[in-house]
């Protein structure tokens, strides 16, 4: 794609990223979008065929890049205490969650899921999925150096991550932008659960998954 492609794509969806989370999904079309962002209604529908279509490309954008804002967790040192790494990891996803365009767009697919679950679908697989899936690749490392008992990784890891966003998530998602945790409170509640985690799975509770 030539950089005055890109230009005008990237321009077209911060328009759209704008008008969607400010006034919903029913009420932009592709003038809307077009008008704001300066490009011809035509050129956005070369490049996405339909409001639909790129309000998909929307939700697939900003939830990779929420995943990609989350670093790798460090090599694997089976001689280390996990805590940490687990703690660094899971306070990353947290803070990816709580921002206001995510948690918006996440409120936009649900509210347009019976119309188009390929939304919901997207957003499912390219974000809470790869992230219980990276977990359950660190759990599973964990558990093989001894320093976890778990039967079953991604059991594990889904249980984890609940117990992380469970509470934060809701609340956010129901009660708006104003009860985003505060990086304070991000910090205590992964704490929280991993205090449940590690008596549940630690090597000396005898627990299994």
């Amino acid at each position: 794609m030539r950089p005055s492609s890109l230009q005008k794509r990237e321009a077209a969806l911060l328009a759209a990223e704008r008008q969607f989370l400010s006034t919903g999904y029913e009420s932009v079309t592709m003038d809307s979008i077009a008008k704001e962002c300066g490009v011809a209604k035509q050129t956005l529908y070369s490049h996405f065929g339909s409001k639909r279509a790129l309000f998909l490309e929307l939700v697939t954008t900003k939830t990779v890049a929420a995943r990609r804002a989350v670093p790798a967790p460090p090599a694997f040192d089976p001689a280390a205490d996990p805590r940490p790494m687990l703690r660094s990891l899971l306070i990353a996803q947290l803070d990816a969650v709580m921002t206001p365009t995510v948690l918006g767009l996440r409120r936009l697919v649900i509210g347009e899921l019976t119309r188009s679950p390929e939304l919901a679908e997207a957003l499912y697989e390219q974000g809470p999925k790869r992230g219980i899936d990276k977990l359950a690749t660190l759990i599973a490392e964990l558990r093989d150096a001894g320093a976890v008992r778990v039967d079953d990784p991604e059991r594990a890891a889904a249980q984890l991550n609940w117990l992380v966003m469970g509470e934060p998530v809701n609340r956010a998602m129901l009660l708006g932008d104003d009860a985003i945790p505060t990086p304070d409170e991000i910090e205590a509640q992964v704490d929280s659960a991993l205090d449940v985690f590690f008596a549940a799975f630690g090597a000396g509770s005898g627990a299994g998954a």
